[in-house]
């Protein structure tokens, strides 16, 4: 049923938006136990990553409907706190070297940039609203000291976008950009493991990514063409890699989620990464949240996306919440009481996600 402008009732965008969401982390977990019972393997790294995107998005969903303004801002703080306080704490694979976790800092610290971020964007009072964009400032600056360099250009950038984003009336055309932009960091890598690209270009990416990563990188594609179908099995990477057999077990991995679903999941699998992100996307474009909220969202996503294209950030199970925490909380409806005042602010709202 549709309403007389040809647009869905909220119900129906809520309920299509939820039930993709449904389906595609279920197929997420059911193809990790299709590949494993064919191949061998241990599958529950995968279930454990789809509970956790899962629970994180409920949380953010209720807290979001709840507390629009302060349930962003505590992830942020909460993110803020663990990446600076306490990085070694985080669950995850423990490595004798530190780029495994401080990729997933930089992931928390983007995460959390994009949390401080909706919550300004939420807040009404222009006063509130600064002090929260002077928290995503802090935690931009936080973020050269704490991590990366990746992880401070990417927090930059999510807070630009999100700058950005308060004057955009329309956001398909801004959620098709961040589309674009991790197919664009996803071939790259590729490219650069199939060692098509130009030699020039090449040994320079190789030479920021690193040499052993690289290695990995190839190693996996090694093995997703010798089953493109199921792959080689979830988690079996580290066992049937040449170069990941001679590493650490907890360095064994293709320190890229695209190329690692190849290796052990086939071609299913990777399709059903890249449609988890698909489905995010799409909820945010159907939120009832401000335009700005939902690139913003989109934005810190697209900056975990990407740092999962080149490490292993979604070993990390703090990671893979945050992620469905935001998510969640850039797509809850927040429970409000229409007055005079406020309803002129909810038509305009309505407009702006059509």
């Amino acid at each position: 049923m549709k309403s007389a402008a040809g647009v869905p009732p909220d119900g129906e965008r809520r309920n299509i938006s939820d039930a993709a969401g449904v389906v595609v982390l279920g197929a997420c977990a059911t193809w990790s136990l299709i590949s494993a019972a064919a191949q061998g393997g241990r599958p529950e790294g995968v279930l454990l990553a789809v509970l956790a995107v899962a629970a994180g998005y409920a949380a953010g969903r209720i807290c979001g409907a709840l507390l629009p303004v302060a349930a962003p801002c505590t992830a942020a703080l909460a993110g803020l706190g663990l990446a600076v306080a306490a990085p070694h704490t985080l669950p995850g694979p423990q490595s004798a070297t530190p780029p495994g976790h401080l990729g997933a800092v930089a992931a928390l610290l983007v995460l959390a940039t994009g949390a401080a971020c909706c919550a300004a964007w939420a807040a009404r009072p222009p006063l509130l609203r600064l002090a929260l964009l002077a928290l995503a400032v802090l935690i931009t600056a936080g973020s050269a000291a704490v991590g990366p360099l990746a992880g401070f250009g990417l927090c930059a950038a999510v807070l630009l976008c999100s700058l950005a984003a308060g004057h955009m009336p329309r956001r398909g055309v801004g959620l098709a950009g961040l589309a674009l932009t991790t197919a664009l960091v996803t071939g790259t890598a590729w490219a650069i493991a199939e060692d098509v690209l130009p030699t020039g270009l090449a040994d320079s990416l190789e030479g920021q990514m690193g040499g052993h990563r690289v290695d990995l990188w190839r190693d996996a594609l090694l093995l997703a063409h010798r089953d493109p179908a199921l792959g080689v099995g979830p988690g079996r990477f580290g066992e049937l890699g040449p170069t990941a057999s001679q590493t650490l077990p907890a360095e064994a991995r293709p320190h890229s989620a695209p190329l690692q679903q190849a290796a052990e999941q086939g071609v299913v699998g990777v399709v059903l990464l890249a449609a988890v992100f698909c489905w995010v996307l799409y909820a945010l474009w159907r939120t009832h949240r401000p335009t700005s909220v939902a690139l913003t969202a989109g934005a810190a996503l697209t900056g975990l996306a990407t740092l999962a294209t080149v490490g292993n950030v979604l070993s990390f199970t703090t990671v893979t919440v945050g992620a469905g925490l935001l998510a969640g909380l850039a797509t809850a409806r927040p429970v409000v009481y229409e007055t005079p005042f406020t309803a002129p602010t909810r038509a305009r709202e309505q407009r702006e996600h059509r």
